[in-house]
């Protein structure tokens, strides 16, 4: 009979390693890390369940010697290699001191250094993250093993803009699921883990305190966190507390067309310029009792407060007839401004116990997650609108306003209407889960049986109400506004925009325009949208899987099977020529998910993993909405019949160390999916004959995925100095996809093929860093190829949106002032890149937006 494998910690992928800091200090001397020889023997110990372990919060034995206090780069680097050696499957890792010592605000830009996964930004910083060339709502996210409900309305996908990096004990990406993990994902699973005394070799300290400085608003706020851990009652019982306070104040510069382009010519183009202060304040307080070797009990808890306001002025030109940029002509002029506030608040709690028994191993855990997002009082849009003559624009890929006389003079422009919401949605989850483990002894080979079940709650709700008042409305009795108090001049701020690009005129003041009709509000409610975006949607998931581990030597196998059924209810409302009626849609799918991995030890040095998955996800809550529009011949809907994706994912990769300090790997992936789910027009089909436009969601199709994943990261430890302080590192993926979309034409179904939403052919990450005791600094580079945004017509491939090549550079530097005391000083986006999209050719625009660079300096006390 065996003994019982020891839990490790989950292993760090080569490809993100040259993102560990240099600033871990410790007055303890460092343990010397294993052989990379050492570390194949530990991974034929552990294998697939350090995952497992880790989540689980598995008990430590008391001489658990794996514990690797690291000192300098160097060092980090080497324990991270180790642990990945160690690896069943694909996990690439960022580790909290990774993102410390890199200029990420959040979670999302953390995740966007590692091989195979890329950010979607909003208004310059990452928000959600794509994995594989997979869009962020078919990957999963789960906050110290508890999946992480997301906050907006439409979106399946949390934004990890909600979690501080200051929280964040790891962040780890799987990229080939295990039978025994949940299978609701295409791309990738993350796992959000946050700060625990056992992660630890003693006490822990750390106060960090600094500021943001944004560039383009010239603004500077304060930023801050504090975290504390330690062990009591003999080393039993472990305490682990963060905290983490951020605000920022920024603003971007954009200038949008939305695609309004015809035969080359240009319907109608908007400037705006945002103001935004966005606030985050985190929370985590994790327990952790192993009163032995055999029993542990955990506590995870976090909580975050995500507030964003925002302040848009804006100017719309649109022309009378589209025109060419040498053209003039008459058009309307619109001068609006747009204010809201977001509150959007995440929290999750799990509760569970491990304990281990001769050949039997148990655990159990129950966890809960709530997000929500409150809009309480949003001013969308408004518009103050003149007609001109002579109007024209200067290009097409930024398009400016041509001079025209009196096109900035207040005087001219006249109230013509506006939009206020209020929403609130939420998003909850629950789940329960217990897994069984047996070891066997089979002919030489070591044997794990391990099977279990997992019960999913969520429930997505969205309340929403709309007002538009107008001008005509406003004139009538019993408000009775004249035409001098809906003027334009009444309602300003006294200040000019501050517009890089051209002066766009006297600034709007929000408060004025809500005093227009704040006493009458709900006078101007619109039911149709206050009561069709209303719905209630229930996902109830259960699922049991049995798998087997394999191991003798060098090889290993996992292999299992993995069933879910799921049973969706949607309750929403319809309106049909006005008149609201309910809604209901009740489903269920059950699929058996086979998955075979292999993990070949070829020589010391190096490691062979291959594997085929089978993986199922859900479209996003925006596809399945049981809301329901008709007006006229034109309708829009959702699809709550939607069938669930499913992906069939084969992995072969080899990685090889290099020395102690330095690792090569290479991966390629191929992902066949099925049902993929796209916007498509079925007007002329059975149910909506005679209609010209019914805009809805479909399941096409095949999809696949292919890539090649490369890393390499080197410490050049072993050359003399100065030059032994480089630390070096590099990853790219390249992947191709394709997927069939349709629509109805003339009442024949065309099909054309498209790429993947969101997925770039090329995504690459460059790093350059040195240290020494007493100073760091560092380069990264990212780097995104061109990538398609949203189709803009099913049968027209001329009309899609796509999103320009983007190359972020950001820097970092450390200063020893003392020991245990760091200056630290972080810059972002030094390039000043662009966020343009385009429609059918570059000369097209959709969207050029740009957001200046951003900088924090902070001082931070470590004690250990």
């Amino acid at each position: 009979m065996r003994t019982p494998p020891r839990p490790t910690l989950l292993a760090l992928c080569l490809s993100s390693l040259w993102l560990t800091p240099a600033l871990a200090q410790s007055t303890a001397p460092a343990q010397a890390a294993p052989s990379p020889a050492a570390a194949a023997s530990a991974a034929s110990k552990t294998g697939a369940s350090a995952s497992a372990g880790a989540s689980a919060g598995a008990t430590a034995s008391p001489q658990k010697l794996d514990t690797v206090v690291t000192v300098g780069q160097a060092a980090a680097l080497r324990s991270a290699l180790d642990k990945q050696t160690a690896a069943a499957g694909i996990v690439n890792v960022v580790h909290a001191d990774g993102i410390g010592q890199l200029p990420d605000n959040n979670a999302a830009e953390a995740l966007a250094r590692l091989p195979g996964v890329s950010v979607e930004r909003d208004q310059g910083e990452g928000r959600f993250i794509r994995v594989r060339g997979l869009g962020p709502d078919y990957n999963m996210v789960t906050i110290n093993g508890a999946v992480a409900p997301a906050s907006q309305s439409d979106r399946r996908a949390p934004g990890l803009d909600l979690v501080p990096a200051g929280l964040i004990r790891s962040l780890e990406v799987d990229k080939t699921l295990m039978p025994e993990q949940d299978a609701n994902s295409l791309g990738g699973t993350v796992t959000v883990r946050t700060l625990s005394a056992f992660d630890q070799p003693g006490r822990l300290f750390t106060l960090e305190a600094g500021v943001n400085h944004d560039a383009n608003a010239s603004q500077t706020r304060p930023r801050g966190s504090v975290a504390f851990a330690d062990r009591f009652a003999g080393g039993t019982l472990g305490l682990a507390v963060a905290l983490s306070a951020d605000q920022r104040r920024f603003a971007s510069d954009n200038v949008e067309t939305g695609g309004d382009w015809s035969d080359g010519k240009l319907g109608s183009f908007e400037l705006r310029r945002y103001e935004i202060t966005r606030e985050r304040l985190g929370a985590a307080l994790n327990l952790d009792y192993r009163p032995d070797a055999n029993r542990s009990f955990y506590l995870r808890s976090f909580s975050s407060r995500f507030n964003d306001e925002e302040n848009r002025q804006s100017m719309k030109v649109a022309f009378n007839s589209p025109q060419a940029p040498s053209e003039v002509g008459a058009g309307t002029v619109s001068r609006g401004v747009k204010q809201r506030r977001e509150i959007n608040k995440s929290s999750a709690v799990v509760l569970g116990t491990e304990w281990t028994q001769d050949v039997w191993k148990a655990w159990a855990e129950v966890g809960a997650g709530r997000a929500s997002e409150d809009k309480p009082d949003t001013l969308s849009s408004s518009a103050f609108t003149a007609d001109f003559t002579g109007l024209g624009y200067t290009s097409t890929e930024r398009p400016m306003p041509t001079v025209v006389s009196g096109l900035n003079d207040a005087g001219k422009y006249s109230f013509n209407k506006a939009k206020m919401e209020q929403s609130h949605a939420t998003d909850r989850v629950r789940h329960a889960k217990v897994d069984l483990q047996r070891e066997f002894d089979v002919a030489g080979w070591d044997l794990d049986l391990k099977t279990g079940l997992k019960a999913t709650r969520r429930d997505k709700d969205n309340a929403q109400e709309v007002f538009a008042p107008t001008a005509k409305l406003l004139k009538k009795a019993p408000y009775n506004r004249t035409s001098a108090q809906l003027k334009m001049g009444n309602f300003l701020t006294g200040e000019a925009v501050d517009f890089p690009w051209t002066d766009f005129g006297p600034g709007i003041d929000p408060g004025a325009v809500r005093g227009l009709y704040a006493a009458s509000l709900k006078d101007f409610r619109d039911p149709v949208d206050s009561e069709v975006n209303d719905y209630a949607m229930r996902e109830r998931t259960d699922a049991g899987y049995l798998q087997a581990k394999l191991e003798q030597g060098g090889t290993q196998w996992i292999a299992g099977v993995r069933g879910e059924r799921v049973r969706f209810e949607a309750d929403g409302k319809s309106s049909v020529d006005d008149k609201i009626a309910p809604t209901a849609t009740r489903n269920s799918t059950h699929r058996w998910l086979p998955a075979l991995l292999l993990r070949q030890q070829l020589g010391a040095e190096t490691v062979l993993r291959a594997a085929v998955t089978h993986t199922m996800v859900r479209p996003s809550f925006d596809q399945l909405s049981p809301g329901l529009t008709v007006d006229g011949d034109e309708a829009t809907l959702g699809n709550p019949q939607l069938q669930p994706l499913r992906s069939r994912n084969l992995d072969l990769g080899v990685e090889r160390r290099l020395g102690r300090d330095g690792a090569v790997s290479a991966y390629v992936f191929h992902k066949q999916i099925r049902n993929f789910a796209f916007q498509t027009d079925i007007a002329g089909t059975p149910g909506w004959e005679g209609f010209s436009h019914v805009e809805t969601y479909a399941n096409g199709g095949a999809a696949s995925v292919r890539g090649l994943e490369l890393s390499w990261s080197q410490a050049l430890t072993t050359l003399p100095a100065p030059w032994n302080g480089l630390v070096l590192g590099a990853n790219g993926s390249f992947v191709r996809s394709r997927a069939s979309i349709g629509a109805y034409d003339g009442g024949v179904y065309t099909t054309r093929r498209i790429t993947l939403p969101s997925q770039s052919d090329r995504s690459i990450n460059l790093s350059l860093g040195w240290e020494s005791p007493a100073f760091a600094a560092r380069l990264a580079l990212n780097h995104k190829s061109p990538y398609l945004l949203e189709v803009g017509d099913v049968l027209d491939a001329a009309q899609d949106r796509r999103v320009d090549t983007q190359n972020q550079l950001d820097a970092s530097m450390r200063i020893r002032l003392v020991k245990g005391v760091d200056l630290n000083l972080e810059a972002l986006n030094l390039s000043n890149e662009r966020y343009y999209v385009y429609q059918g050719d570059k000369a097209h625009n959709v969207q050029y937006e740009r957001y200046g660079r951003a900088y924090k300096v902070s001082v931070k006390l470590a004690m250990f």
